[in-house]
């Protein structure tokens, strides 16, 4: 009898995955002490971006079924 793996809770709400493999995530830094930011440099974070192979390695451990 083969046992299910179970997916990463945090992982699960941090990443998404998109149709070619790849998972889609959010920027850091833009929660909080981000006033001193130019509006530059918060236009900037809040854009997503794509996880690097190093760490999609990673999170296709975390998340065997997506």
């Amino acid at each position: 009898m083969a046992y299910k793996l179970k997916s990463h809770s945090g992982a699960k709400k941090r990443f998404f995955p998109t149709s070619n493999g790849n998972f889609k995530r959010w920027k850091v830094g833009l929660r909080h002490l981000n006033s001193s930011l130019s509006p530059e440099r918060v236009n900037r974070l809040s854009r997503k971006t794509y996880l690097d192979n190093t760490q999609k390695k990673i999170a296709h451990k975390l998340l065997p079924y997506k």
